[in-house]
């Protein structure tokens, strides 16, 4: 069906506003320049920078984009993000304007060269601004028209510039087509969610600009107020009301593509989510794009992004039918980080219409008792969830996406309410809620609601997605009184054996919470019910190679000792049903060298592993390592001691070794066969269907091209290795097991297999590995097994072992200037700080801890960009070797 024409091009129109203004815009004498761009394979693009009169002693500077033939064009207009300027859209104007199109950029009022007040998209004022910017529009003869003084025009930006672009779609009819990004409907939502302030982003809002005195005086006037209260009143949220396009959403009637961000605390999902419902209702139709990053930092996705808004322009503004603008909703993962670069592996999921944050619902149970906890004098210290204003300096909220937890709650100041492990992988895609009774010793209580992900192991891997807080303020507690939480939008997968925590705070870093102590009081009312709109769907959209190799993993050997088991007869114990979910426990394991009764190759070894871990098997040659995995794989029998595997005994022939997957000591192949041939052949011999195998994937995985057909024996040890983790890594093995897997890989393989490893972990599996590459293991394993001579040395997280110390490195976006150290280093708890090539060495005193230490920091504007232990694990590593000598 054709939404656009004639329904949008034979529309009756309302009565213009602004045709009165259009004398007022006058091209101010010699302000205009010309220039060409051009690319050697491109068209040349003409540009015509303009000051343009807008009354009022306000003049707005533009430039003007056309490029090829003199015939007539639609026309975009588009606008630039906060505290910044025309030029920042000056690429993309120059690409619209090779496609097609005559493009108009300028600087919003306050910024760039552009005189006037900074009004927040004041009707009055920025909005007429754009009315006019249309008028002059209707006049250039590039420009297409709908009729006399309408030109058929559509409005992209980021931010500030989205929300430009909705208002304008609602104050002026003439806009034909939108497309903002990572913008907001109602800012009084954005600024005071649920009645708190949430005083950091406004704070940094406000410095953006140039300080209050840039801003009209009511607007700053309404910040002083705020800030200094701390509680945004009545009149706040009136005028900022005024200034969103849900001022006018009956009015935006226009198709409209919406693309908002997950890594953002300013502008979360929900404001998206308000758009599309209010324009849907309108009649006009709507496409929901969430992208990886946003405000708080992370991937922005600038390529795909601007390619759909120039097909969303080509359907709705060229009429152009046979353009495929996208799905109705589309949902951006993070798959872990790329080679070579450090940037994270992005794949879409998509549907074919957009469901909103509450669909398909999921009761999931919560535990825990009535818990009280206290809001401390001065709301100080406060929790840290996101970090506003670092996330573009150092993707802060990006890690949550690769499952590492930046978030810090302070004891006593939080009640926490867990679920069981979960036992299929949940993936959450909306809006969880939650009904909680609260009761507080004084009038109204703030809280700050979280829904972390927690692995095996409890607190230390706990992971806020996204970053994102839900705070509340609840009036009239101190009788006590239910409220249902609906939580922070987020495309999140909960896999197998993880828990959700529902945290109730009394105090957050980017909010402002009441000075006065309080002592609160929450238990639950209710399940925890949580969206799973994309459950099962049709799955991500272009996959890298690479996310399939790392699940094709281990299960080739695991099937080929299925296979030599059936030569078997030996019979495996009784399987203990308490160790059903662990996947490897080894207890008092023991191995004598052949013809020797007291030397031990391993001798009474002890240790366990969870799900969900990279477990880092470590020690110097000879330390028992390659002996203790020939045992656990039941390649060779143990002389003492016992090894289970999912709570089954490990014997020659177990089956439960089909669970496991394994590359220790290299791999036969026969020389004579191609690699391809060689894999083939090996699957085959497992008896498992071949389309268990994902073949193809794993083929392209190795990464040998054309090297595929060629016999085995003409390889070098480097392609040989990658054939093998290839071959590893067939089917979907619960536990993988690698030794020394990266002998004879490059650098850029390397970093390739830590983030196989890692995905392979977060998706609620297990690896093994042993490596002598000490670097690579701190970075890739969440857990080590030290070993000497055949005994443990030590077990544990990555953390413990390497220890945290009383030194720590916070390194840095930029160069830390010496008055600034000197205030770091005169801080609580802080005994000195110097610094480095990094950033700072810190070393605590007796009081001091590493939370207090980064809130402390991000007060005093430290661009933080880590926080790390200074030892490193070669230092430990020889350390606990040293004392075993």
């Amino acid at each position: 069906m054709d939404l656009r024409l004639p329904g949008l091009r034979g529309r009756i129109r309302r009565p213009r506003r602004w045709i009165a203004a259009a004398a007022s815009v006058v091209v101010l004498a010699g302000a205009g320049t010309w220039t060409a761009v051009a690319d050697d394979d491109a068209s040349p693009v003409r540009s015509t920078d303009r000051v343009m009169d807008m009354g009022d002693g306000v003049r707005v500077d533009t430039s003007y984009f056309t490029s090829g033939t003199s015939g007539r064009r639609p026309a975009v207009l588009l606008g630039h993000g906060f505290g910044g300027s025309k030029d920042d859209v000056r690429r993309q104007a120059e690409d619209l304007a090779r496609d097609g199109y005559a493009v108009l950029t300028w600087s919003a009022r306050g910024f760039g060269r552009s005189t006037g007040k900074i009004g927040l998209n004041d009707p009055k004022g920025e909005v007429a601004d754009v009315s006019r910017l249309l008028d002059w529009l209707a006049e250039q003869p590039q420009v297409e028209l709908d009729k006399a003084g309408d030109p058929r025009v559509g409005m992209a930006g980021g931010s500030y510039g989205g929300a430009i672009a909705l208002l304008a779609a609602g104050h002026d009819d003439r806009v034909d087509a939108i497309a903002p990004a990572i913008t907001y409907w109602n800012l009084a939502d954005a600024l005071f969610p649920n009645g708190v302030f949430k005083k950091l982003w406004a704070g940094i809002f406000v410095n953006t600009g140039g300080g209050c005195d840039r801003f009209e005086k009511r607007i700053c006037a309404m910040y002083e107020r705020v800030a200094e209260s701390g509680v945004p009143d009545a009149d706040a949220r009136a005028m900022l009301e005024e200034r969103s396009p849900v001022a006018v959403g009956d009015r935006i009637k226009v198709p409209t593509l919406l693309m908002q961000g997950q890594s953002d605390s300013l502008f979360p999902l929900d404001q998206a989510d308000a758009a599309a419902k209010a324009i849907r209702a309108n009649g006009a139709p709507v496409d929901v794009d969430w992208i990886s990053g946003g405000h708080d930092g992370g991937d922005m996705e600038t390529g795909r992004v601007q390619q759909r808004v120039t097909a969303w322009f080509d359907r709705y503004l060229k009429d152009d039918k046979s353009t495929d603008t996208g799905p109705a909703f589309r949902v951006t993962r993070t798959l872990g980080t790329g080679t070579g670069d450090g940037e994270p592996r992005l794949s879409g999921v998509s549907a074919d219409e957009y469901p909103g944050l509450e669909a398909d619902r999921r009761s999931i149970a919560l535990t825990g008792r009535e818990q009280s906890f206290t809001n401390p004098a001065g709301a100080s210290p406060p929790a840290v969830s996101a970090l506003p204003g670092l996330g573009s300096a150092g993707g802060l909220a990006q890690l949550s996406s690769l499952g590492i937890g930046v978030s810090l709650d302070f004891p006593g100041q939080y009640a926490a309410f867990e679920s069981a492990p979960v036992r299929d992988d949940l993936r959450i895609t909306g809006s969880p809620k939650v009904t909680v009774h609260v009761r507080s010793s004084g009038d109204d209580a703030v809280l700050f609601a979280k829904l972390y992900d927690v692995a095996p192991g409890g607190r230390a891997g706990q992971v806020l997605p996204s970053q994102l807080v839900e705070p509340i303020r609840v009036e009239d507690a101190k009788a006590g009184k239910d409220v249902t939480l609906t939580l922070p939008a987020i495309d999140h997968e909960v896999v197998d054996g993880h828990r959700l925590r529902l945290v109730l705070a009394s105090t957050d870093l980017g909010y402002a919470s009441p000075t006065a102590p309080a002592t609160y009081t929450a238990s639950l009312k209710g399940d925890l019910s949580v969206p799973t709109a994309l459950g099962d769907t049709n799955g991500p959209t272009g996959l890298p190679a690479w996310v399939w190799w790392l699940p094709l993993a281990g299960a080739l050997v695991a099937l080929a000792l299925v296979v030599t088991g059936r030569r078997r007869t030996a019979a495996p114990a009784a399987p203990d049903p308490d160790l059903a979910d662990v996947p490897l426990q080894i207890t008092d394991l023991s191995k004598r060298y052949a013809k020797s009764a007291e030397r031990y190759a391993v001798k009474d070894l002890s240790f366990r592993v969870e799900k969900g871990q990279v477990l880092g098997l470590l020690g110097p040659n000879g330390a028992g390592k390659t002996t203790t995995l020939r045992m656990l794989m039941g390649l060779i029998k143990p002389d003492g001691g016992e090894i289970r595997l999912f709570g089954h005994a490990i014997a020659p022939g177990a089956l439960v070794l089909s669970r496991v997957g394994a590359f220790v000591e290299g791999a036969g192949f026969l020389p004579h066969l191609s690699g391809r041939e060689n894999l083939e052949l090996y699957w085959r011999a497992t008896g498992r269907p071949a389309e268990d195998a994902h073949m193809e994937e794993a083929l392209e995985i190795a990464g040998l091209g054309d090297a595929l057909a060629r016999a085995v024996r003409t390889y070098s040890q480097g392609m040989r290795q990658r054939l093998a983790i290839a071959q590893a890594m067939l089917g979907l093995p619960d536990l993988l097991i690698l030794d020394e897997p990266t002998n004879g890989l490059d650098p850029p393989q390397i970093r390739e297999m830590r983030e196989v490893m890692i995905r392979y972990a977060a998706a609620g599996r297990t690896v093994i590995v042993s490596s002598h590459l000490l670097a690579e293991v701190e970075q890739t394993c969440t857990d080590l097994v030290v070993m000497d001579h055949g005994r443990l040395v030590q077990a544990g997280p990555v953390e413990d072992i390497v220890g945290s110390g009383d030194t720590l490195l916070v390194g840095t976006a930029t160069p830390v200037d010496e008055p600034v150290v000197e205030k770091v280093a005169a801080l609580p708890g802080v005994a000195s700080a110097v610094r480095a090539d990094e950033g700072l060495l810190v070393q605590l005193d007796a009081d001091g801890t590493p939370q207090r230490l980064v809130a402390d920091l991000v007060r005093l504007d430290v661009p933080v960009r880590s926080v790390g232990p200074h030892r490193r694990l070669e230092d430990a590593f020889l350390t606990l070797i040293g004392a075993e000598e």
